[in-house]
């Protein structure tokens, strides 16, 4: 394991849990770049002592570890950690992504990806970890502001009725705010655990939900899709 200095004191730590030496290298100095100090992992069960001991402010995690399958070190870390975990993996199959993300990742990029789309995801599940720790009481997305106090949804000021699955639905968007939201959290969220809802019912409500919400439904650019996996709130301060 190896520690980089920052030049400054940083904020947040990233933890790097990647195999690949070169690839680590790279994460690492796009991490320093930006004034996060970054610590590197090449296994699993490395990344998970150093978690256990230290607490990160976010994990980077390959799927691919040659210990342990990334998804088994998600299951285990959620246990006791509530580290934001981003996948960044070569497995470009759905039912990876949703796997990861239903045991505990808050986000999943694909190899090769773009420097300014993985910082984005970085600064969207950091921010989503100051949220679960501060309790905020409101979000914004555009013109959208949802008052979790008093379930208030206003477009411009104006207010907007929802239905309470649609609320409820909004509600766990915009708990999770820029963070991936599969389709079977959004089901044990509005319908409850034990509820036999497909992913079909999960399209029709988010249907309903842009066509109050959105200012062209057919264009969302609050609720976003995420193919195959589930949905994404955009809130106000999403790169």
């Amino acid at each position: 394991m190896t520690r980089a200095a920052a030049a400054a004191e940083p904020r947040f730590s990233i933890l790097i849990v990647e195999d690949e030496a070169p690839m680590r290298k790279v994460l690492r100095l796009i991490m320093e770049e930006q004034g996060y100090e970054a610590i590197e992992c090449s296994s699993g069960a490395e990344a998970m002592e150093f978690i256990a001991h230290t607490d990160p402010s976010l994990v980077l995690l390959d799927l691919g570890l040659p210990d342990i399958d990334g998804k088994e070190v998600i299951r285990r870390v959620r246990e006791w950690s509530e580290a934001p975990i981003i996948v960044l993996s070569a497995r470009d199959l759905e039912s990876e992504k949703i796997a990861a993300l239903d045991l505990g990742a808050d986000d999943f990029v694909n190899k090769p990806v773009g420097v300014g789309e993985l910082l984005a995801r970085v600064r969207a599940s950091l921010r989503g970890r100051d949220r679960r720790f501060t309790a905020q009481p409101s979000v914004k997305a555009g013109d959208l502001e949802i008052n979790f106090l008093t379930r208030r949804i206003q477009i411009q000021g104006q207010e907007v009725r929802l239905t309470p699955r649609e609320y409820d639905l909004l509600r766990t968007l915009a708990r999770h705010a820029g963070r991936v939201v599969t389709h079977k959290q959004v089901i044990t969220a509005v319908w409850g655990p034990d509820a036999q809802v497909d992913a079909q019912f999960v399209r029709v409500l988010v249907a309903q939900l842009r066509s109050k919400v959105e200012r062209e439904p057919a264009s969302p650019r609050i609720v976003l899709t995420e193919p195959g996996v589930g949905y994404r709130l955009k809130a106000d301060d999403d790169g």
